[in-house]
């Protein structure tokens, strides 16, 4: 009985471990400068939304975006960049570009904040 309790808890501290890493890897290489510069990114990953709504075109763009920054590819108004410097183009390798922008889209999907109370069955 000892050993499934020890099982269950590494497997508990594994996975939020896990979870944790990659939040970390997150703030790092992306949200650590948005937080700097006080740039909003849940109203721009809101913009990715409304814009686009799928999340498989709306990594597409992100990734055209980090890949070549331009205020013609950016989602952002014109006047966004009177106040905000434009980016630079990664430097990360296309696999963990990748992986960081899904990491940015579980961070800020607003399907994973919506909780939905069951009906209660008559």
């Amino acid at each position: 009985m000892g050993k499934i309790v020890w099982i269950f808890l590494a497997v508990f501290v594994a996975l939020g471990a896990g979870e944790n890493i990659t939040d970390k890897a997150l703030h790092e290489a992306c949200l650590q400068c948005h937080s700097k510069q006080k740039i909003p990114s849940e109203m721009i990953y809101r913009r990715y939304l409304l814009t686009y709504s799928s999340k498989t075109l709306i990594r597409e763009k992100i990734f055209a975006f980090l890949k070549a920054p331009s205020t013609e590819t950016s989602i952002m108004p014109a006047p966004f960049f009177n106040k905000f410097s434009l980016k630079k183009a990664s430097k990360l390798d296309d696999e963990r570009l990748h992986r960081m922008i899904d990491d940015y889209i579980k961070h800020f999907d607003v399907d994973q904040k919506i909780y939905v109370v069951p009906e209660k069955s008559k």
